[in-house]
């Protein structure tokens, strides 16, 4: 996946144009067949359908739609995206966290909980009560009361905007790292860019502050640029003092 677009053919080429037999023909297919059934599928679907298409082409002849028809058919699970994303582009899975927003309901007091002078993402105060009037005034309906009492100043509402730099249709999974130290993965499956195959937002609720967000943290999608994975950004580290002293060596 890493290889330059002048070296990258799609999966279904004929073997004689195929550039690269090892990445393109071998590697590739194997990496993705492998992130269908351990992050796509799961080990158990994946293993149920892939026996029913061992049994159905028993002593047979497939093609491999006829592997992707039987995996279907078998699981229940439309696969359509992957199957053309995987095997008929060359496209890389490259997403990007590009920015984290926090939304904050004020209490009664006017104040939140969230730390306004050293969170690392951008702080937003909204009032539940302005919004549901702006919306009946646009003709639209007004808050119930029972929606009301779904946002309370002791959550804390998170907007993750997301950039598919790639372009090839992945699951986004990512890490929540809260300010106590615990941690948490959301695994959102790969419908979520149904809509909008470049770009996305998820608002997520929690209970706790979060201090960062990593994207892909057990590195399960091939994703071939992890510097754009974390919010906020690491901080770029500093060369050492022998760094230093080789660059001062050459000539």
């Amino acid at each position: 996946m890493r290889l330059g677009t002048e070296q990258l053919v799609p999966i279904m080429t004929n073997s004689e144009s195929i550039l690269n037999f090892g990445p393109n023909a071998y590697t590739k297919p194997a990496t993705g067949l492998n992130i269908l059934r351990n992050t796509i599928m799961g080990p158990e679907l994946f293993d149920y359908a892939f026996k029913q298409y061992a049994r159905r082409w028993m002593f047979k002849h497939p093609h491999p739609a006829d592997f992707f028809r039987t995996m279907e058919d078998a699981s229940a699970v439309d696969l359509d995206w992957f199957w053309r994303g995987w095997f008929y582009t060359t496209e890389p899975c490259d997403i990007s966290l590009e920015k984290v927003s926090l939304f904050q309901m004020p209490d009664k007091k006017g104040k939140i909980l969230a730390d306004e002078e050293n969170s690392p993402f951008e702080i937003n105060r909204f009032d539940l009560a302005k919004i549901s009037e702006a919306n009946a005034n646009r003709r639209g309906p007004a808050l119930s009361k029972e929606e009301m009492a779904l946002v309370n100043p002791e959550q804390f509402y998170y907007q993750l905007d997301f950039k598919n730099v790639g372009g090839l249709l992945m699951p986004v999974i990512f890490q929540i790292n809260y300010k106590d130290g615990t941690q948490e993965i959301v695994k959102i499956p790969a419908e979520i860019w149904r809509l909008n195959p470049e770009k996305v937002s998820k608002v997520i609720k929690t209970n706790k502050e979060v201090a960062s967000f990593l994207l892909d943290p057990n590195e399960e999608t091939a994703d071939i640029d992890l510097s754009n994975n974390q919010f906020p950004r690491p901080e770029e580290q500093s060369s050492s003092q022998f760094d230093e002293f080789k660059k001062k060596q050459k000539p």
